[in-house]
């Protein structure tokens, strides 16, 4: 797999371009299609798009993107997030509701929020905090309305700078950018972050849960017979423990892989899992002798 980043697209001059105060709507839409990267509009003052099929039809053909914002010069910028863009959005939301803010924080002290390439405020007061993607990977958008916060993957779409949008005391605000990293950028995991912040959980543990010291192959032959419905909990379960006592995650990745399959998960689903795993059990810190951590067993069952 290629593990390095979409940096052929996105750049920190591209970022400071779309932000700055006399940018169009117009050139920015542009500016980012002449890089690859994909756009379509959005109704001005709104996050809904005005094309047929939303962001499924965003391009970056030119003179497609020039005569859209021919027919709407004021329309917003929207671009699709994933792979399409090169880039995944941590959206954290702020309304009247509640705010995302606290779980942001809280990912970002677990590590798993702290290689964003650049951070948007949006006109609510919440915030954009863009990931550069990974070539090769693949992670879904998904929301979690209970923690104020969602993840704009495959399948998602984000609105940027220099757009405009009206919010609810009926006034216009603008996304305008607030960092750029000085760290070295890097992917996110959001099937780690979702983990994390919405563990799965079992109302009591199933009655032939082994050891949380058993052995390789026994938790091998325990993630082989889990039934429909309890395949990817068991296998994030199985590979916790394997990270916890130190189980280099190819030697996981090997024995959980091959069981997970026999399950019915496919070979990228059980992938996805045990990567997850291995993140958030070796982010969170080792086991003690006698089993899983408080807050790895928080997380997983």
């Amino acid at each position: 797999m290629d593990h390095s980043t979409d940096t052929t697209r996105w750049s920190p001059q591209l970022v400071r371009d779309l932000a700055a105060p006399d940018a169009s709507l117009a050139s920015a839409a542009l500016e980012l299609a002449a890089h690859g990267i994909p756009v379509f509009p959005c109704a001005p003052g709104e996050k809904r798009p005005l094309t047929t099929h939303g962001f499924h039809d965003a391009t970056a053909e030119p003179g497609t993107v020039s005569r859209w914002w021919s027919a709407w010069p004021t329309a917003n910028l929207g671009i699709p997030t994933g792979a399409a863009s090169g880039v995944d959005v941590v959206d954290v939301d702020v309304h009247s509701g509640g705010s995302g803010f606290a779980a942001f924080e809280k990912a970002q002290h677990a590590g798993l929020v702290s290689d964003w390439a650049w951070q948007v405020r949006t006109p609510s007061g919440g915030l954009h905090a863009y990931f550069l993607r990974w070539h090769g990977q693949e992670h879904r958008s998904w929301q979690l309305p209970g923690h104020h916060l969602d993840f704009r993957g495959d399948g998602g779409y984000v609105i940027a700078p220099p757009s405009r949008v009206v919010v609810a005391d009926g006034s216009e605000r603008g996304y305008g950018l607030v960092a750029l990293a000085s760290h070295q950028p890097r992917s996110i995991d959001g099937t780690a972050l979702r983990n994390f912040l919405d563990p799965p959980r079992r109302h009591a543990p199933p009655p032939d849960l082994p050891s949380a010291s058993a052995r390789p192959e026994k938790l091998a032959d325990w993630v082989a017979s889990r039934p429909e419905g309890d395949r990817n909990g068991g296998l994030f379960w199985a590979a916790c423990r394997m990270a916890e006592s130190n189980y280099p995650f190819q030697t996981a990745a090997g024995v959980l892989g091959v069981a997970a399959q026999q399950a019915g998960l496919s070979d990228r689903e059980a992938a996805a899992t045990i990567r997850s795993a291995y993140r958030i059990a070796t982010r969170l810190g080792p086991a003690n002798l006698a089993g899983p951590t408080r807050a790895v067993e928080a997380v997983t069952l």
